[in-house]
């Protein structure tokens, strides 16, 4: 069933996007907080809607696709307007540019593996990364409507989320390597066949 309960929740994260950007554009406190609940709500569902589709064995190809994208998404877009905003500055834009790019390799290599029928299965570290990036940017959501301390956490987070990042990249990245400089198996020759043999004319007798 393509439309149950799990991917459902994973849909979630995606359709709170665009709903996410649009309070952090509006001025005053309130935005902000409920922004911030929206964005916990939706990392809470990257949790629960694994869970209900192994409990329920619900597991569908529609939700592994859909599933790290939908993280993707949600993290690239919270980064994005938290720049735009100005509330990722100076020198913690690099870890943010950082988790960006990782984000475009994998998901590249992933399309590559793919078409050769190779799964790349998410690390445990992986996940901690994923992890501490929503955390991360849930303090960095709040930052200018609380004390100076919590911008602070929420950099030095996306600063150990981009070095788990990279490890976790390098990982992604060397175990896919060999499928990608591996010569692809020669194409077995096609033996020609042989022409059929033409048949003689019949020699006319002499008049």
């Amino acid at each position: 069933m393509l439309f149950n309960i799990p991917n459902l929740l994973t849909l979630s994260r995606i359709f709170v996007i665009p709903v996410i950007v649009g309070l952090l554009y509006i001025d005053g406190d309130g935005p902000r907080w409920l922004a911030l609940a929206l964005f916990i709500l939706a990392g809470v569902t990257d949790y629960f809607d694994g869970y209900f589709a192994r409990r329920w064995a619900q597991i569908s190809p529609f939700g592994r696709f859909l599933d790290p994208i939908a993280d993707k998404l949600l993290v690239a877009a919270v980064i994005l307007i938290l720049v735009d905003v100005d509330q990722i500055t100076g020198w913690v834009v690099l870890p943010a540019l950082i988790i960006l790019c990782r984000e475009v390799l994998v998901s590249g290599l992933r399309e590559f593996l793919a078409q050769a029928n190779v799964g790349v299965p998410v690390s445990r570290m992986a996940k901690w990364k994923t992890m501490l990036q929503m955390v991360a940017l849930g303090f960095l959501l709040i930052g200018n409507t609380a004390d100076p301390w919590v911008t602070l956490v929420g950099e030095v987070g996306l600063w150990i989320a981009a070095a788990l990042t990279i490890i976790t990249g390098y990982d992604y990245l060397h175990a896919g390597l060999k499928h990608i400089v591996a010569e692809p198996p020669p194409v077995p020759a096609v033996k020609a066949k042989p022409a059929p043999a033409s048949l003689a004319e019949p020699s006319r007798p002499g008049r």
